[in-house]
């Protein structure tokens, strides 16, 4: 990562906006920078603290910790929410643009982590929802930062959304292989073997086709196992298309974002070459004379 580049601390002053002085600057230091010594012991603290809050709500879901500990698990609780809503507040009150910060992903996560254990305290009937407080553990990846796989990130976003045609038409071909093994399947087997209707048979070569296999639902005449076996085979072939797709967009990608170019052997027509190859990675024969083919976009 070159200087020029912005570190995601920076990104997210720039768009939640970053006080000038006061108050408000250091205290946006301590919680939005992580580079700072005060900000780092802020970081580890609030995933201690994070990491303390789910190991709670885990323990709490176990029925007898419950019941022999309910009241701590209360107290804990309140305590995590208390701590949470106060970090909550400082992020909304030392940025210029709250809102903005409010309805960005970590922002209704960060509401999200406190909201229940409120809920259930006006609507008792709401106490179900205390599970969403497990949302709490996605704030870790905030903090983290993952810096230096941001590059990496984007390279695979990059390659998602330029093969997305290509995987939906796989997954056209996918969805109607489905259907038509999952229509065929009902009649062979029939209700008789559990196959009761189209869409529980699509439900069964769904689970075939993917190599999962609950077992909850099984052929039993000698024409569909036949016809289960041929499923599992085509499964193997199927999950693998999906990579390979992605795969090649990236490695494309990666030939485009470096300018490199794929030059041919003159002796076996093999490309891939890069510019430093001196000798054909197939053959053998001497590239010092071999076309150079630019894999670049087109002006």
């Amino acid at each position: 990562m070159s200087a020029a580049t912005p570190l995601p601390e920076q990104l997210a002053g720039d768009e939640f906006g970053k006080p000038g002085a006061g108050w408000r600057r250091r205290l946006y230091n301590i919680i939005f920078e992580a580079d700072t010594r005060a900000g780092r012991r802020f970081d580890i603290a609030l995933v201690a603290v994070i990491v303390a809050s789910v190991l709670v709500v885990v323990l709490d879901s176990v029925p007898w910790i419950h019941g022999r500990h309910e009241r701590a698990m209360d107290a804990l609780e309140w305590f995590f929410t208390i701590l949470f809503t106060l970090e909550y507040l400082a992020r909304l009150a030392c940025v210029r643009r709250p809102w903005r910060y409010a309805t960005s992903f970590f922002g209704i996560i960060d509401l999200l982590s406190v909201l229940p254990t409120y809920c259930s305290l006006f609507v008792p009937e709401a106490a179900a929802l205390l599970d969403i407080r497990v949302l709490r553990l996605l704030r870790v990846f905030r903090i983290f930062k993952l810096t230096m796989y941001v590059n990496e990130t984007t390279m695979l976003g990059d390659a998602l959304r330029a093969s997305s045609r290509k995987i939906l038409v796989f997954l056209s071909v996918v969805l109607l292989a489905v259907l038509v093994f999952g229509t065929v399947m009902y009649v062979v087997e029939g209700p008789r073997n559990g196959y009761t209707s189209i869409p529980v048979a699509m439900y069964w070569a769904t689970v075939t086709m993917t190599t999962v296999g609950y077992g909850d639902l099984t052929p039993h005449t000698g024409l569909g196992k036949l016809i289960s076996s041929f499923m599992m085979l085509l499964g193997w072939g199927i999950l693998a298309v999906p990579t390979g797709i992605v795969t090649a967009e990236m490695t494309s990608a990666r030939f485009r974002a470096g300018g490199l170019a794929a030059r041919l052997c003159p002796a076996c027509g093999s490309s891939g070459h890069g510019a430093e190859a001196r000798f054909c990675k197939d053959c053998g024969a001497d590239l010092s004379a071999a076309h150079v083919e630019h894999v670049g976009p087109h002006v």
